[in-house]
C-alpha cells in the first residue's frame, strides 16, 4: 500500500495476541515505525518473534516511555482502556486505534459490520455464506476468523466484507461500516465495561459514525438494540420474531419473510419455512432473521438465502453435537460465556438436561438462568472459578443445594455427568462464564470438552 498516512509514523502496539500480531505484520508494510509491548516476558514466546524482524519489542510490561514520540497507539482486543499506559496516551493526546479501525478506514469494498451480545458469530457466518451464494467474492473476519488487515491488499471494490466486531474493538472506534447491525445488547463483559451504559455505548459505535446514506439493522425484539433507533443517521431495517416490519425480516406464522429495504423491489418475499432452519432454538431463528435482513439489504435475493439456511449446520462450539454415547447426547456450547447465552441454550431443548456450568464470572446476574436450569436439568454440575458462586446462587434461588454438584475442573464435570446421565439425556456444556480461569479461549475449552467426550 503506497502513501499510507502511517508511512513514517511511530506506532505503539499494546498486546501481542491475535490482533497485535496482525498489526505487527501489517504496519511495517505501510512504512510505520512499530514497537510492540506486551506484559508477558520474552521467554513466553519461544522464538515466535523471529518473523517480526521489522518490529521493536518491549516485553514484560508497558513503560510509559514507549509513548515518547508516538503518533498512534493501537490496542489489541484484550487491552482495557483503564491500563495505565493507555490513560497516559489519552492524557498526552495520542490517538488510539486498532486493527478493525485501520481496516475500515482503508477497505475499498463495502463493509458489513455485525455486533451483539449473543449470536454475532452465527449471524456473521450466515451473512457471509449468503453473499457468497449470491455471487459476491466475500471476505469474512474481524473478531472471528482472519484479521482482515492480512488480506487488505487482495480486496477489490466489487467484493463484499462481513466483519464481526466486539465491544472491545468498538469502544475506541470513530468509524462505522456503511451497513452496521446490532443484534442485541444484554448484560455481558461488565467486568471490562463496568456498567450497562458503558457497554451499550461501546456497541453503539458500530452505527454512531454512519452517514445519512448508510444503513443500520437492529433487533426489534431486544430492548437494548431497539434503544439505539434514535442514533440511526441513515436508513433502518429491523428483524423480529414477533412484529411485522416494513423494512427488514420477520417471522409470520411459520414463514421467514423479507420486505422493504431488504429486497430489490421493496415487496415482501418468503425466504423459507421455519422448519427449513436446521439450527435449534428461537435464538437461532433470530440469528437467521438477522442474516436475512442484513443480506437482503446488501443485495442478496431470497433464493440464495434459502439455500444457505437449509444447508447451514451451525458454527463449532455453539450447540454443537459432539457425540451420542449410550443414547446420551453430548453438546458443546463453549461459546456461552454469559448466563444470557445459557438461557438460550436451555430453551433450545425439551430433553432432560445435565448442565455443565462454570468458568470465570464477568460480574453478571445468574439468578434467571439458574431458576430455569433448576426446572430443566437433572443436575447442574458447577466447575471452575465460578463454581462456588453458582452453588450460592442455586441456594438463594431454591433454598437448598439439591440441584447442583460442585467440582473443580471440566474433566471432573464430564466424569460426573457420565455417571448421572440416562438414555435420552443431553449433557450440555454451556458454561455461562469465560474460559480465562483455565483456558486460552472458549475454543480451547470446547476442544478439551470434545476430547473428553471422544475418549468416553
Amino acid at each position: 500500500m503506497q502513501n499510507d498516512p502511517l508511512d513514517g509514523k511511530r506506532v505503539v502496539v499494546l498486546g501481542f495476541a491475535r490482533q497485535g500480531r496482525a498489526l505487527a505484520r501489517w504496519l511495517p508494510r505501510v512504512g510505520a515505525d512499530v514497537v510492540v509491548s506486551d506484559r508477558n516476558p520474552i521467554d513466553h514466546y519461544n522464538g515466535d518473534l523471529a518473523p517480526y524482524h521489522n518490529v521493536q519489542f518491549v516485553l514484560g510490561g508497558h513503560p510509559e516511555s514507549l509513548l515518547d514520540g508516538a503518533d498512534l497507539v493501537c490496542l489489541s482486543g484484550g487491552v482495557p482502556l483503564e491500563l495505565g499506559i493507555v490513560q497516559a496516551a489519552i492524557q498526552r493526546g495520542i490517538p488510539l486505534s486498532n486493527d478493525a479501525q485501520l481496516f475500515l478506514e482503508r477497505c475499498p469494498a463495502p463493509v458489513i459490520g455485525i455486533t451483539g451480545s449473543a449470536g454475532k458469530t452465527t449471524t456473521t457466518t450466515l451473512t457471509g455464506e449468503m453473499l457468497k451464494h449470491a455471487g459476491y467474492k466475500t471476505w469474512v473476519g474481524g473478531n472471528i476468523g482472519d484479521v482482515l488487515l492480512d488480506v487488505l491488499d487482495e480486496i477489490k471494490p466489487t467484493d463484499r466484507v462481513v466483519m464481526e466486531l466486539s465491544s472491545f474493538q468498538l469502544e475506541i472506534m470513530t468509524t462505522s461500516p456503511a451497513l452496521g447491525a446490532v443484534l442485541n445488547v444484554t448484560p455481558n463483559h461488565l467486568d471490562r465495561h463496568g456498567t450497562m451504559e458503558n457497554y451499550l455505548r461501546a456497541k453503539a459505535q458500530i452505527i454512531l459514525h454512519q452517514k445519512s446514506d448508510d444503513l443500520a439493522v437492529l433487533g426489534r425484539d431486544d430492548p437494548g438494540s431497539r434503544a439505539l433507533e434514535e442514533a440511526v443517521k441513515g436508513d433502518l431495517c429491523w428483524f423480529s420474531m414477533h412484529d411485522i416490519v416494513t423494512n427488514g425480516a420477520f417471522l409470520a406464522g411459520q414463514r421467514l419473510l423479507i420486505t422493504g429495504l431488504s429486497t430489490e423491489d421493496g415487496a415482501t418475499h418468503v425466504v423459507c419455512e421455519r422448519e427449513d432452519v436446521p439450527l435449534r432454538g428461537d435464538h437461532n431463528i433470530m440469528n437467521v432473521l438477522a442474516a436475512c435482513a442484513i443480506g437482503g439489504a446488501a443485495g442478496v435475493n431470497p433464493e440464495p438465502m434459502a439455500e444457505v439456511i437449509r444447508s447451514f449446520k451451525g458454527v463449532v462450539h455453539r450447540l454443537e453435537v459432539v457425540r451420542v454415547v449410550n443414547d446420551v447426547t453430548y453438546v458443546n456450547d463453549s461459546i456461552a460465556t454469559a448466563p444470557e447465552r445459557v438461557l438460550a441454550a436451555l430453551r433450545s431443548y425439551d430433553e432432560p438436561l445435565i448442565l455443565l456450568a462454570g468458568g470465570k464470572d464477568k460480574n453478571l446476574p445468574w439468578e434467571e438462568m439458574i431458576a430455569l436450569a433448576l426446572q430443566k436439568t437433572r443436575m447442574i454440575i458447577a466447575f471452575g472459578h465460578a463454581g462456588p458462586m453458582i452453588m450460592d446462587v442455586v441456594k438463594r434461588v431454591s433454598g437448598n443445594s439439591d440441584g447442583v454438584t460442585l467440582v473443580e475442573t471440566l474433566a471432573q464435570a464430564v466424569d460426573v455427568a457420565v455417571t448421572l446421565a440416562q438414555a435420552g439425556d443431553v449433557v450440555l456444556l454451556s458454561p455461562g462464564g469465560t474460559n480465562y480461569d483455565a483456558y486460552e479461549d472458549f475454543a480451547e475449552r470446547g476442544e478439551h470438552f470434545r476430547q473428553l467426550v471422544m475418549a468416553l
